[in-house]
């Protein structure tokens, strides 16, 4: 269990990112047309999970923006924008921005948030997923990984490119 604060009052989180090093696990998320999206599905890609509460508030909705536009000028990589929003909010909010260079996987029917230790236990935001980033490299190894430390912060955006390199 990792401890991540909002506003500065602690919540819990259901366990740890996965370690650096170690085989991502698995996941199955819903896209925005509703067909499922599978890690293996992006089997040999670099993949970028921003991972974040929700789409419907100001620094999650930065954090999709800024993954969009530096996502435009990476090789081989795949940006999955990853919350617990429903997939017609994650639509409506990419199709409302524009925003084309990254995929959005609702977690809404998965364990997603249990595999990676990202899911909220306690505190006003129960339920919905932490802020956080993995890297996974092209043979599907974990290569970074960044739980923010305070939920109302960005990610470190650097920190996660320079790990796809």
């Amino acid at each position: 269990m990792a401890t991540v604060t909002l506003k500065g009052n602690p919540i819990n989180t259901n366990g740890d990112l996965p370690a650096s090093g170690q085989n991502a696990p698995a996941f199955t998320l819903v896209k925005a047309d509703l067909s499922e999206l599978n890690l293996s599905d992006m089997k040999g890609q670099k993949v970028v999970l921003n991972i974040f509460p929700s789409v419907d508030t100001p620094t999650c909705a930065q954090s999709v923006r800024t993954f969009n536009e530096k996502a435009s000028s990476l090789d081989n990589t795949t940006v999955v924008c990853v919350s617990h929003d429903l997939p017609f909010a994650q639509a409506r909010f990419c199709g409302a921005e524009g925003l084309d260079n990254v995929v959005t996987g609702s977690a809404f029917r998965s364990d997603f948030a249990d595999q990676y230790g990202v899911k909220l236990v306690d505190g006003p935001l129960a339920g919905v997923t932490a802020r956080a980033v993995v890297v996974i490299n092209e043979n599907g190894q974990v290569s970074y990984t960044q739980l923010v430390s305070e939920v109302a912060d960005e990610p470190d955006y650097d920190a996660a490119l320079k790990a796809l390199a």
